[in-house]
């Protein structure tokens, strides 16, 4: 597995992305023991970034669910797990009529961060993501209480997800400089709109993760080649998975970008962690690039 930089860790090119095993679009979820192996699986390829959140739960009263899973599959594994940094996020609200709100403050944040800790069986957090804006605060004093969080020693890097280029730069700002080190938006050839925050991260070394880079749950990972004819027959060309090709090409956006595709089944997470070994000429990334109307 090759590396890339994320803040002051050096984490696998190709992370995993743990929701799909408690929260996805088809409501249909695995047994524990299987969420586990799939962990397990991703772990035995090389991947040594985990991507979770507080909010990832089949349903409102079990916030917390994937943050567990992913504890007690780090606990069980026969590796070595000094090496893996685990990112979640906090900062969406399960509300009493079954929706979800936001908050920022830092009072809710201190105590997600609490109990976050908690669920994950750990003393500090790896990476704290700020996982959605909440539009009836100031985002530069969200940063702010996310920064105090790092002073008190509850988490150790900042990242924020779902983020303009504006908020990037507020949160830069604010953090200071070297203190915000990833950045998680939705980027896939199906949602390509986050390019220009992928540009941005790459322009002050802040590590992209597409959330989703595949498509989603739901079969927007699963047919993307059929969606996206070019992926199909390049992996076609390569004797691949056109999910592999997807990744690789996103990959090859800019050294900043960590891909974390989501995963159900051992066999889909090992298949994404191939990528990262997946070599594709110029002529064919700028095929991938066309098909999604990118001008790279």
């Amino acid at each position: 597995m090759k590396n890339r930089t994320l803040g002051p860790y050096t984490v696998s090119a190709i992370g995993l992305g743990a929701m799909p095993v408690s929260m996805n679009r088809d409501n249909t979820y695995p047994a524990r023991d299987d969420a586990i192996a799939m962990i397990h699986a991703a772990l035995d390829a090389g991947v040594t970034l985990i991507d979770t959140a507080d909010i990832y739960a089949p349903a409102d009263a079990e916030m917390g669910h994937n943050e567990q899973i992913v504890r007690d599959a780090l606990a069980s594994w026969g590796g070595d797990t000094d090496g893996i940094v685990v990112a979640t996020k906090g900062g969406i609200v399960r509300q009493a009529d079954g929706g979800v709100g936001r908050d920022g403050s830092l009072p809710y944040l201190r105590s997600a961060v609490e109990k976050s800790l908690r669920n994950l069986g750990i003393d500090a957090i790896d990476l704290y993501q700020y996982h959605r804006p909440d539009r009836w605060m100031v985002y530069g004093d969200i940063m702010d209480n996310l920064k105090t969080l790092r002073e008190e020693g509850k988490v150790r890097q900042i990242g924020i997800s779902n983020a303009s280029v504006e908020e990037i730069d507020i949160a830069r700002q604010v953090l200071g400089e070297g203190v915000l080190v990833s950045v998680q938006n939705e980027f896939s050839p199906k949602h390509p709109g986050s390019y220009d925050e992928l540009q941005h991260c790459a322009e002050h070394g802040i590590a992209f993760l597409p959330w989703s880079p595949l498509g989603g749950t739901g079969g927007g990972a699963r047919d993307v080649g059929e969606r996206f004819g070019a992926f199909a027959a390049i992996a076609d060309d390569h004797g691949v998975s056109p999910q592999q090709v997807v990744l690789a090409w996103e990959l090859s956006l800019a050294d900043v970008v960590i891909p974390i595709p989501g995963a159900r089944r051992p066999a889909s997470i090992t298949d994404s962690a191939r990528a990262a070994d997946l070599q594709l000429s110029d002529d064919e990334l700028s095929r991938c690039s066309a098909a999604v109307g990118l001008e790279v």
